[in-house]
């Protein structure tokens, strides 16, 4: 059995470093009067966590300079690296106990995440996620297609059943599309409406080693 885990939202509390890194991006814009300045709740700012950096800037703030978006998405990205390597971020309690709980009773685990690869391989060297994952997949990898569309790539790479297991519609989508079993992890990032299809929800980290005996009963 294989499970597919998204990363930010399910494993990685990526509000730690995400948050802040948003805010200061959103602030050197409004000094450079590139917006007006606005301050953003919690609430709207987890909501572009999930998306590809692409099409979160382009969908966030369409009408900004195209060169100006990608200028305001590489010092986002680049925050964020500094926060990491400094030790800001963390991952979801119990989120460690979780991995290898499944791993070391048999399950082929395989991370799949919107992210860039830089973003990637640093937090599998920064969190030492080889103890947990057989193979990783983010989608630049895949030339940013939706996450439904890269698990059709990858799927002839590993024999067995699969589920999906995330915080996000793009999570819940991808189960959907391929006929597959879900979990839906509601101590995310996305909203109840979001994980409506999912099989079944987890409230915590822990909640996922029940969750996926269930679905494989």
């Amino acid at each position: 059995m294989n499970l597919i885990f998204d990363y930010d939202g399910t494993i990685h509390n990526s509000m730690k470093t995400y948050a802040p890194a948003f805010r200061s991006t959103i602030q050197w814009l409004a000094e450079n009067d590139y917006i007006k300045p606005k301050n953003y709740t919690d609430s709207e700012i987890s909501y572009w966590l999930g998306f590809n950096s692409n099409d979160m800037w382009q969908n966030f703030m369409p009408c900004l300079d195209k060169k100006i978006r990608e200028a305001a998405r590489i010092r986002l990205g680049e925050d964020m690296a500094r926060r990491i390597e400094s030790g800001e971020g963390e991952l979801f309690s119990g989120a460690e106990e979780m991995l290898l709980h499944l791993k070391e009773i048999g399950y082929r685990l395989i991370f799949l995440s919107n992210c860039r690869i830089h973003y990637m391989e640093r937090h599998r060297r920064v969190f030492s996620l080889d103890r947990f994952f057989d193979r990783f997949y983010c989608c630049e990898e895949f030339a940013f297609i939706p996450k439904y569309e890269i698990f059709r790539k990858i799927a002839p790479e590993h024999p067995g059943k699969f589920i999906v297991i995330g915080d996000r519609f793009h999570d819940i989508e991808t189960a959907v599309r391929n006929n597959l079993r879900s979990v839906g992890c509601s101590y995310g990032y996305g909203s109840p409406e979001e994980l409506a299809a999912a099989d079944i929800i987890a409230d915590n980290p822990l909640g996922i080693i029940s969750a996926v005996a269930k679905l494989t009963i």
